[in-house]
């Protein structure tokens, strides 16, 4: 039987590691943060839960959170545009999604599986440790990019375009902003400026409401990324006014001003991603391989609310894979590539087209979701399925062909 290291727990090292666990394969999670750590740490991000990986908690007996008073039905679009005025729409899922703030998802998980004997060790690990691990697993699976093991794994170089982040990012846990009837996330698009996601969170005082605030660098919506609450809260709230009323007014007709705030100081993030994807495995001397899941393997910026659903299906396809592999070798990591790589490379694909200033055949289609529910209703199901958006969206000539097909 296999004998598996997992560096990260994140929800690719856990769901990777929890999947294992169900099928009697040994694996050790190594991390440098225990579970009681979390309620003190600043927000580690606002990650959306698509009903594909809902049903993949179910199946690794995880999904704690299933009343749907904390989950959202569909996607709210409006598109912030001065002629003819701004465009206001809805696409729904088949399904629900949920969001749950990762302080308390992550430590909910690492519990469930040392409840059930598994086996967290707590250290940083540090270049000298890299090949004492090699030796001692059958295969090292790294799922946390920061850190000598993250270095490891290059980049691929048509897959990453980009060298700087292509959005500067706000986002906060706020109260005072009002939740709709069934649940929904806003996604509010001013061109030129960026994007707002307004997302429903359950955190340690109930439901919140995330504000994802996407901002194209260079603009004056770099406010919010650039003042800090920690300097002065006044400024810092007045300034998320300020851009939702000139910005994202849908959003601001929400709000309740006198109750508008962080609901803790740490509960707010600023900074930017760069979209990368890296090359699978690492060959180590003794044979054996070091094999990237999650984050490592593939970095999307989190407007298409993708990056923990693609770390998620490629933590159980590479669990799939050890199960069927007699050994873990070259060949194992072939087949590992094969089964993820189509959705995570749609994923990062989609992702970074979204980001760029709109092609005429995509501003075609944004007109045509406005009047068009069936499309806006697929195209809202596809967050689901990034391999079919983007078999949709990946030309012209695609685009214009599911928006003729659906009319």
């Amino acid at each position: 039987m296999h004998n598996i290291g997992i560096v990260g727990a994140g929800i690719a090292g856990l769901h990777l590691a929890l999947y294992l666990q169900q099928q009697g394969v040994n694996a050790t999670v190594i991390t440098d943060r225990e579970p009681d750590d979390y309620r003190s740490c600043r927000l580690l991000n606002t990650v959306a839960h698509h009903h594909t990986t809902i049903q993949r908690e179910s199946a690794l007996g995880v999904n704690h959170w299933q009343d749907m008073n904390e989950h959202y039905h569909y996607h709210d679009h409006w598109l912030n545009i001065p002629e003819p005025g701004p465009l206001h729409f809805q696409g729904t899922f088949d399904k629900p999604s949920r969001a749950v703030d990762y302080r308390i998802y992550l430590p909910t998980l690492m519990q469930d599986f040392m409840r059930r004997g598994g086996n967290i060790e707590y250290r940083t690990i540090a270049e000298d440790d890299i090949k004492p691990l090699a030796d001692r697993f059958d295969l090292l699976v790294v799922a946390v990019g920061k850190g000598p093991l993250g270095a490891m794994f290059e980049h691929e170089p048509l897959e990453t375009p980009f060298k700087q982040p292509q959005r500067r990012l706000s986002v906060g846990l706020y109260t005072g902003v009002e939740n709709t009837d069934p649940k929904n996330v806003t996604i509010s698009l001013t061109p030129g400026k960026g994007e707002l996601l307004v997302i429903p969170t359950l955190t340690f005082e109930g439901m919140s409401t995330a504000l994802l605030f996407e901002n194209v660098p260079g603009s004056e919506l770099e406010a919010t990324v650039t003042t800090r609450y920690d300097d002065d809260p006044a400024v810092f709230k007045q300034t998320i006014l300020d851009t939702l009323e000139k910005y994202h007014p849908g959003v601001y007709d929400r709000v309740n001003s006198a109750k508008f705030d962080l609901c803790q100081p740490l509960d707010v993030l600023q900074g930017g991603v760069v979209p990368t994807v890296r090359k699978t495995c690492v060959p180590f001397d003794n044979g054996k391989f070091a094999v990237a899941v999650g984050d490592v393997h593939v970095t999307v910026d989190p407007v298409n609310g993708q990056g923990a659903n693609i770390a998620s299906y490629s933590a159980f396809k590479l669990g799939e894979e050890i199960i069927k592999a007699p050994v873990l070798d070259y060949r194992f990591i072939e087949k590992v590539d094969l089964a993820r790589r189509d959705r995570c490379l749609a994923a990062a694909r989609w992702t970074n087209l979204m980001m760029q200033p709109p092609s005429e055949e995509l501003q075609m289609f944004f007109g045509a979701m406005s009047q068009n529910e069936k499309l806006c209703n697929e195209f809202t199901e596809n967050f689901n399925w990034p391999e079919r958006q983007w078999d949709n969206l990946s030309s012209p000539a695609r685009i214009r062909n599911w928006i003729e097909r659906t009319t």
